[in-house]
């Protein structure tokens, strides 16, 4: 899946547009916020099995990364929302685990997960604290897939540079948050995401491995509300 750029901007434009018509003042029914932060993107790996001809156990750990990233939610009511986050790539590195432990980084990928979240804010939109749970639907995306060295010694020693690819797959992620006003305008809140992802890597020398990754998400963003 590759993000349309011009279709973005106009997505943002409108949004944009629509938001300084709101009137609302406190994440309430046709009010759009925007906020920035930072996520921590931690994959909460299960590693199966490399297929033979690879050694018993022959396992990966998938380590996490930073990245910034802008979210724009909008109030369907005072108490229901949609939102959904803009970002950059989460750049991970794959290293050796199971029976291969210590023998270093296997390769390296990126992902972009983009979800649309469902929801729901607790107390009123006066309120200075404001917890929210949420479910989403997304797409979880691998590119540039890239191994390494060691990856190749390991499942194909001697002949060509082993490449790999990951399955994308459609998942869930659940919503954990709260939110603090500062003022009228301003908020601040962090958020904990937990995601769903099972999916496969497929090795140019024709041996698989299933992998349970099942990321944690930390974020933290200062917003203002239109």
């Amino acid at each position: 899946m590759k993000v349309r750029m011009n279709s973005v901007a106009r997505t943002l434009i409108a949004s944009a547009a629509l938001a300084c018509a709101a009137s609302a003042s406190a994440q309430s029914a046709g009010q759009f916020t925007a906020k920035f932060g930072f996520n921590q993107l931690t994959p909460k790996v299960d590693s199966g099995n490399v297929s033979a001809p690879a050694l018993p156990f022959t396992k990966a750990d998938v380590e996490r990364d930073i990245q910034p990233v802008v979210i724009i939610a909008y109030g369907l009511t005072d108490n229901i929302s949609l939102e959904g986050a803009l970002g950059t790539p989460y750049k991970h590195k794959i290293i050796g685990a199971g029976s291969i432990a210590g023998t270093g980084q296997l390769g390296t990928v990126e992902a972009l997960p983009p979800t649309l979240f469902a929801q729901y804010r607790f107390f009123a939109p006066t309120a200075t604290f404001r917890p929210f749970v949420g479910v989403g639907a997304t797409y979880a995306f691998f590119m540039k897939e890239r191994g390494s060295g060691v990856l190749t010694a390991l499942t194909n020693p001697g002949g060509p540079a082993t490449t790999f690819e990951i399955d994308n797959k459609f998942t869930y992620t659940a919503q954990l948050g709260v939110a603090m006003n500062f003022s009228e305008r301003w908020f601040a809140d962090v958020t904990v995401n937990k995601s769903r992802v099972r999916t496969d890597v497929h090795f140019s020398t024709g041996q698989t491995q299933h992998m349970k990754l099942d990321p944690v998400a930390v974020v933290l963003a200062v917003g203002y509300k239109f």
